[in-house]
């Protein structure tokens, strides 16, 4: 008898000390295609294949001189960046350590800290033309709680773009299913042209993210321009 064309995919034994939730991710990891293709082309991570789609629709990486990545742990959008723009200066920071990016810039620090924003800026040496934020709040497991603390990130980290942002720069976020909140999108609206939410292709179909995308900001005066 021959065997069928169909593939399963690989089946991971169930280890006396692993979860029945951790044996469904190790199977996930080692049948995702984005998995194996970051692994050859040397990437630290799958994410960075969203951000080379999100690039892809909204030329993010066009021409920029000057990045923030905020939660920048393990390093995969920061090896997109320098690949993507060698002549980029890069500054990524982050609580966990990450291993070192040649031509990156690293702080290990809270994002949510007094001195992060004043720390990033200094490490940068300029306004940033782009800021990209892959950051998410640690589950606790209640849906709600989850949102409110990962949405909380976000509104820090688009504070921080419409505080730093040289004029027609980016602003590029995590978000979660439900899209970008009314105020954040309200001021998000108010300081740039166009804001668009997106689901790359490399974001798993069960996951709940999204990302915003707000470019060409209009600069710090875009609020007094808009009253007058």
């Amino acid at each position: 008898m021959g065997r069928s064309g169909r593939n399963p995919g690989k089946r991971v034994r169930t280890a006396k000390k692993r979860t029945a939730s951790s044996t469904r991710w190790l199977e996930r990891q080692l049948n995702d295609p984005y998995v194996k293709q970051a692994k050859a082309d040397g990437y630290r991570s799958r994410a960075a294949y969203k951000l080379l789609e999100l690039d892809e629709k909204f030329g993010l990486l066009r021409g920029v001189q000057r990045v923030v990545d905020l939660g920048i742990a393990p390093g995969g959008w920061a090896q997109v960046v320098r690949k993507t723009s060698p002549r980029a200066t890069v500054v990524g920071i982050d609580l966990l350590e990450t291993d070192p990016i040649e031509g990156v810039d690293i702080l290990q620090m809270d994002f949510m800290a007094d001195e992060a924003p004043a720390a990033l800026e200094a490490a940068l040496d300029g306004s940033p033309d782009l800021i990209l934020s892959d950051m998410a709040a640690n589950t606790v497991g209640h849906k709600q709680t989850d949102h409110l603390r990962t949405m909380g990130l976000v509104e820090a980290a688009a504070w921080f773009a419409v505080e730093t942002l040289e004029e027609g720069g980016d602003f590029v976020a995590k978000v979660l299913a439900g899209g970008t909140d009314r105020d954040l999108l309200d001021l998000l609206k108010k300081h740039f042209k166009t804001v668009k939410h997106a689901k790359p292709p490399a974001s798993r179909k069960g996951s709940s993210e999204w990302y915003v995308v707000a470019q060409e900001f209009k600069g710090r005066d875009s609020s007094v321009a808009g009253e007058a």
